[in-house]
């Protein structure tokens, strides 16, 4: 695929302005706080899941999301390392399950504690999933993102992005995490789920995004009708006149209004021939992360794969996630040490 978007040098200035609704702030305070009140515990469960594995301990987890169904995990933590561990909250990709438990090891075998969420009702198409999403009946279509498309309140996204925050609080209150070092991380739809939580959570440690989706949506489905945004592209086909409800319903899940919000240090990484989620949609939520706030914007790394696609930088991606990881939070560290002596002083 050749480069089909924006040049770098300008896609390194792309700031669109995107439809943000007036009740954005309000729609999402309602829905987390509805989810809240049925999450009560937000840990369902939490048992030994036998595997052949020595170095490492895993948990099959199941935690309250939305509307307080049980969504599944798995978490996994390093045998040997002391409590409490800085946790990474990860979210798979679009037509992805949770899997089997050990498929992901590269976050415990850093010596960090891993939660990976499974995505409610999309297991089946590139691996195995255990969460059901019994809210499948409002109007759209038959694919995930366009489940209930026609309304911001019955929209899958909804659902998905509040087991996400949810996902958070269960981390919290798991054995052997430090609550005060949570990270999210995510590529594709998992970087989109990463970006929203960003922009819903105020305290995190560190959110890492790669080739992220649901960024600037009328934008891609513009630019593309690959993946997921090939299937809005088909709904409308049929359903032309619903183009408007579509466009309103994207509005209150675009991870670019979810950016602007964001304060925790912000890891990016796109491929600039990502016909999945085109390069300028990633860098529209990058170059606003955190614009909202008042005063200087927080700690932004953007790392771009000029000959990459959707598979963006690969394992050298991950390396650089890891290296950059490790020196955020250890600056984090020391800032704690020194308020805490200045405190105490």
């Amino acid at each position: 695929m050749p480069l089909f978007d924006l040049p770098l040098d300008q896609l390194r200035t792309y700031a669109p302005e995107v439809t943000e609704p007036a009740d954005f702030d309000e729609f999402w305070q309602r829905t987390l706080h509805q989810a809240a009140a049925a999450a009560v515990p937000v840990l369902v469960d939490v048992r030994p899941e036998p595997t052949d594995l020595r170095l490492v301990d895993t948990f099959d987890v199941t935690f309250a999301g939305f509307a307080g169904d049980p969504v599944r995990a798995w978490y996994t933590r390093p045998s040997a390392l002391p409590d409490p561990l800085p946790v990474v909250v990860e979210y798979v990709g679009y037509g992805r399950g949770r899997g089997l438990p050990h498929e992901r090891l590269t976050w415990s075998a850093a010596g960090y504690a891993h939660l990976l969420m499974d995505a409610r009702g999309q297991s089946g198409q590139y691996g195995v999933g255990d969460t059901v999403d019994p809210h499948g009946s409002a109007p759209g279509g038959p694919a995930p993102v366009t489940r209930g498309i026609l309304s911001p309140e019955g929209y899958y996204y909804r659902r998905l992005v509040t087991d996400a925050v949810c996902a958070v609080a269960a981390a919290r209150s798991l054995p052997g995490v430090d609550p005060d070092r949570v990270v999210v991380a995510g590529n594709s739809q998992g970087g989109g789920l990463a970006l929203a939580v960003a922009g819903l959570v105020p305290d995190l440690a560190a959110v890492l995004s790669t080739a992220p989706f649901l960024c600037h949506p009328q934008r891609a489905v513009e630019l593309t009708d690959v993946g997921a945004y090939g299937q809005i592209v088909t709904y409308l086909a049929v359903h032309r006149e619903a183009e408007a409800a579509v466009a309103r319903t994207l509005s209150y899940v675009d991870g670019v209004t979810f950016a602007r919000r964001a304060r925790a240090p912000l890891h990016m990484g796109v491929g600039l021939r990502d016909v999945v989620c085109p390069p300028s949609t990633g860098f529209a939520a990058y170059n606003q992360y955190g614009a909202a706030h008042d005063g200087p914007a927080p700690g932004r790394t953007m790392h771009v794969y000029p000959f990459n696609g959707h598979e963006h930088g690969e394992a050298l991606h991950v390396r650089r996630q890891l290296r950059w990881l490790s020196g955020v939070l250890a600056e984090s560290d020391r800032v704690s040490a020194t308020r805490d002596a200045t405190i105490s002083g």
